[in-house]
């Protein structure tokens, strides 16, 4: 019988977590770093750092290419559709717990009150959430992180940021990565191997559900880039906003031309 084998791997899982919060410390502060620095001449009024980030998003889409995608692939092709939904509804009720919080941050009650109680019935009668049994009964996910809650309070976005690995994001966005990362059930895990497993699991799950909208992506944009920007930062703002933004005159200090507002 071989008594070392946990021993390792759980040294090895606790190098890995190590290395992943590495990473994270790493591209929040390389980026921010690179805003006074990666702007170029024409930038539109959202993306100063154009430059910087189209090679962001280059490396990660090879990234996404190379590993994400294909494994994405296997697990879609290998994993009977039921049981990828239930993968969805475990983490979606993990989520809600964190929209409590930001909901509550928010003073919104109603979405408060909402995310509680799909909390409670997905927890007890929907197996830790694997069954969707809130929805079933009309109760609607009313989903909020930090990011949205500093919007909710006035703190502009900033500039697009695309971030190492992460992805699409703002410095509003990026400033509140590390509370949500704290307010992650998944990252309050002890046990290092299975926190790790869960997130690897999550990744897995949220890309696969986006494989076919990622095909007609390839297959529908001109400049790929561009229109993750776009489509990004309009999301964000109809989140932050619950689906009713006012009407954008500026951004960010400046107007739609790229012009200082009068």
């Amino acid at each position: 019988m071989n008594f070392y084998g946990p021993r390792v791997f759980g040294r090895r899982a606790c190098l890995m977590d190590w290395l992943r919060r590495l990473a994270l410390s790493l591209l929040l502060t390389s980026s921010m770093a690179l805003l006074g620095c990666a702007s170029g001449p024409r930038s539109h009024p959202t993306d100063p750092l154009e430059p910087f980030n189209r090679t962001m998003f280059e490396f990660n889409d090879a990234l996404d290419r190379a590993i994400v995608k294909p494994v994405a692939t296997g697990y879609q092709q290998v994993v009977p559709e039921l049981a990828r939904k239930g993968v969805g509804n475990f983490f979606n009720n993990l989520q809600d717990v964190w929209s409590v919080v930001n909901n509550l941050l928010q003073f919104k009650a109603e979405g408060a009150a909402s995310s509680f109680m799909r909390v409670l019935v997905n927890t007890t009668a929907g197996l830790a959430g694997i069954l969707d049994v809130a929805s079933e009964i009309n109760l609607e996910r009313y989903t909020e992180d930090f990011g949205q809650t500093l919007g909710y309070w006035g703190v502009s976005p900033g500039p697009y940021i695309v971030l190492p690995v992460l992805g699409p994001s703002t410095l509003r966005d990026t400033v509140a990565l590390p509370v949500d990362w704290r307010g992650d059930l998944v990252n309050r895990q002890e046990d290092v191997a299975v926190r790790n497993s869960l997130w690897a699991l999550r990744v897995l799950d949220n890309r696969a559900r986006l494989l076919r909208l990622g095909d007609m992506l390839e297959d529908a944009a001109l400049d790929k880039y561009t229109f993750v920007r776009d489509a990004y930062l309009q999301r964000r703002r109809n989140l932050v906003y619950d689906g009713n933004p006012p009407e954008e005159t500026e951004v960010n200090g400046l107007s739609l031309d790229g012009q200082p507002p009068r």
